[in-house]
């Protein structure tokens, strides 16, 4: 597993991604990256919350349809319950919470 620093760095990566998809989708949102926080709120009010958990190597994703824990495996951040990707989840809270019409392009996000 990487260092700290080497995990925030990639973090912070995979983050500035996400929000630079959300601004390349026409997104009914805007996004804010504050100290390993993606915070992307939707014109409607909601927010899907994306942030680094340096203790368990892992990002968190929180929306109104519930919380996500994601590690990195095999080259992918993967949900640890249902094993969906971090991209799939996040283009999905996203259209559910009427931000996107359809999924969000994301880049291949980098894995420690």
């Amino acid at each position: 597993m990487s260092s700290d620093s080497e995990f925030i760095v990639t973090t912070d990566r995979v983050l500035e991604a996400i929000g630079a998809a959300v601004d390349d989708s026409g997104a009914a949102a805007d996004w804010t990256v504050n100290d390993g926080v993606l915070t992307i709120e939707c014109d409607d009010g909601s927010k899907v919350i994306v942030n680094r958990h340096l203790a368990n190597r892992e990002l968190w994703v929180a929306g109104k349809s519930g919380g996500f824990h994601f590690r990195p495996v095999a080259g992918a951040w993967l949900d640890t319950r249902s094993g969906q990707t971090l991209s799939a989840t996040v283009s999905r809270l996203l259209i559910e919470q009427g931000a996107v019409d359809g999924d969000l392009d994301l880049p291949v996000l980098p894995v420690p």
